[in-house]
């Protein structure tokens, strides 16, 4: 129903902030307000700058933080929310270009903005036509067609996504370098004749589950799991304990360099279908990296 709504007003909608060099303030009461928030939160974090402001705090000092440069992006699904139809004199005064989205297009809002689109739906789901409910999903539905159409003019990719999301896996991925996530200190290194009483100290303590084995001079030439000691055991019998670790390690263990980035590191591991990359500096254990 509402893509019969995307006609040149949600261009002209677009364009616009796509245009400014303010903001895009998003404001609403009550539900209408729950869903602005989240509106706010899509276009922030997909390129188009953002905040919600609360009407009842815009009317109570907040409007100092609206520049003339600001789209306001108003949203009502009566039109006639009295919180944001008593804000429209000091936008109208501050030259802000206003963008409502109202189920009534006779209401004020519709009527004293630049931009209206509708968010009209015939009925709420809610049995009493009381709650909102298809009606803040109607307008949920147009902020993310916003979102994604103004992504779509700016070219935003996934990199520019993982700028705004450092602390998410995506960001990690893409921004994170190995060096940033790799175990650096106590780790399980073991020399290549450590018998079967070291391996366990050494990886009973590291609690990485693994061993890594180096010459003497410190090159990484093995690695040994949980899964190689059971193995050697049940194959070599009491003769396990006198057994060198490098007749129980997997020798040559994929290794990274701790400058590459961990999306690199990541593709590595599920390519040979490991959890774990030795990090290597002239291939010189000084590090460990997990998924």
């Amino acid at each position: 129903m509402l893509e019969a709504n995307l006609d040149d007003r949600f261009n002209a909608a677009v364009d616009a902030m796509l245009a400014t060099r303010g903001r895009v303030i998003v404001c609403g009461m009550g539900k209408s307000g729950i869903i602005g928030k989240k509106i706010a939160a899509t276009l922030a974090s997909t390129g188009t700058p953002s905040f919600f402001m609360h009407p009842g705090e815009a009317f109570h000092g907040d409007l100092g933080m609206v520049t003339a440069e600001d789209v306001f992006l108003s949203l009502s699904n009566s039109g006639e929310t009295e919180e944001l139809v008593k804000l429209l004199p000091f936008l109208q005064d501050n030259g802000n270009l206003i963008i409502a989205l109202t189920g009534n297009e006779r209401s004020t809002l519709a009527k004293h903005c630049q931009i209206h689109l509708s968010v009209r739906v015939e009925r709420e789901a809610c049995p009493l036509q009381l709650a909102p409910t298809a009606s803040t999903t109607a307008t949920l539905a147009m902020g993310d067609a916003l979102a994604v159409a103004l992504m779509k003019a700016r070219d935003f990719q996934t990199h520019h996504f993982a700028r705004f999301h450092p602390g998410g896996s995506l960001g990690r991925r893409l921004l994170q370098r190995v060096r940033d996530e790799m175990r650096s200190i106590n780790l399980p290194i073991v020399s290549i004749d450590a018998n079967a009483d070291q391996l366990l100290s050494v990886m009973t303590e590291g609690r990485l589950g693994i061993a890594l084995v180096t010459d003497q001079f410190g090159q990484v030439c093995g690695i040994i799991t949980d899964g190689d000691l059971r193995r050697a055991l049940l194959t070599q019998g009491a003769s396990f304990f006198s057994a060198r670790a490098d007749k129980i390690m997997t020798p040559n263990p994929i290794t990274i360099g701790g400058d590459s980035s961990m999306s690199a590191a990541l593709e590595l591991m599920d390519m040979h279908q490991i959890t774990l990359l030795v990090v290597v500096d002239n291939q010189k254990v000084v590090g460990v990296v997990q998924k």
